[in-house]
């Protein structure tokens, strides 16, 4: 595939991906203010999107033998370090700062790329994730309800820290001679996920009368079972899927960028669907986000002026800007 066609892809795929996570909020809050608990909604989440990639697990077994760590790495990291880390810190400090604090991830992908692997980035890559740090200050409004607990502030960096690994470990091996094929990485990836949640969550204890009735959407009663099956489905095997390969035709800190736009898409969908309305300094905010991928997005990097750590030779320049093509 052509590197320009090849980035055009992995772009388009980046956004559906922010569209499909940022949809998940939407629809699990409902279901939360019905009666589950939080960690019971990521348990369902979680487990029922590995139930869906089990057939895709089974033709790609040999996955357990030649990636047992990646998968691991990816289960533990980019699954349920993610997930449990964030919910146990808006126990302790405002969702919106949490949020915030975990979207600091793409500018410590941009530390991974510039100090761990050695590649250089540039300085629109840098000026682009400011932007989009900015104006996620404003979409979430960090000003209101501020509060300093260490604990909480820790763990919603450790959410952002294990969302870094969702971009690298993404990204790990794209360019072997036989590269991890993306889906067999999701879906056993979701299944050491499950098996982690499962101790955390301890599901045994849910409410499950709560999926067998409604839940109210912006004051319309909807059926909890296709709430979470839209979380299952889409906001989660179709939101992997599409961000992992994403991150393949692009780079880790280019994908981790555009996944900001996340956080805008939640908040216009929940403006939409659950009546939560915008104040100017959110929609300006948007704005900025959206400025900031695009310049994030549209930036080159430089040739690497000497070898990529751990490689025998540097990368050549369109595999750094575009990605790989896939399997």
């Amino acid at each position: 595939m052509h590197a320009s066609q090849g980035r055009s892809a992995g772009l388009g795929l980046a956004m559906a991906s922010a569209f499909a996570f940022g949809g998940s909020g939407v629809a699990a809050k409902p279901l939360i203010e019905a009666g589950l608990d939080p960690l019971h909604v990521v348990w369902l989440r979680v487990t029922g999107a590995a139930l869906v990639m089990l057939p895709v697990a089974w033709r790609h077994r040999e996955l357990l033998r030649r990636k047992p760590a990646l998968l691991a790495g990816f289960g533990l990291l980019a699954v349920a370090g993610v997930q449990a880390c964030y919910f146990a810190s808006i126990s302790r400090i405002p969702v919106g700062v949490a949020l915030l604090i975990e979207y600091l991830a793409p500018a410590l992908v941009l530390g991974w790329v510039r100090f761990v692997q050695r590649r250089p980035v540039t300085r629109a890559a840098a000026l682009g994730v400011v932007l989009a740090v900015g104006g996620l200050a404003c979409v979430v409004e960090v000003w209101s309800g501020l509060s300093f607990d260490l604990l909480g502030l820790l763990l919603a960096l450790g959410a952002a820290c294990c969302q870094v690994g969702y971009f690298v470990l993404s990204d790990q091996g794209s360019d072997e001679a036989r590269p991890a094929d993306p889906l067999g990485v999701i879906a056993y990836g979701l299944l050491f996920g499950s098996l982690v949640l499962t101790v955390v969550a301890r599901p045994w204890g849910m409410d499950f009368d709560v999926l067998g009735g409604t839940a109210a959407m912006g004051g319309t009663a909807v059926p909890a079972w296709l709430l979470l099956g839209w979380i299952v489905l889409i906001a989660t095997v179709v939101a992997y899927v599409t961000g992992v390969i994403s991150v393949r035709r692009l780079s880790p800190q280019v994908a981790g960028v555009v996944a900001c736009l996340e956080a805008v898409i939640a908040t216009v969908l929940a403006w939409v669907l659950l009546r939560e309305h915008l104040s100017g300094p959110q929609i300006l905010g948007g704005a900025v986000v959206l400025i900031g991928a695009f310049i994030a997005q549209s930036s080159t990097p430089k040739p690497p002026s000497g070898p990529v750590a751990g490689s025998d030779h540097a990368l050549p320049e369109d595999q750094l800007s575009a990605g790989r093509a896939t399997t």
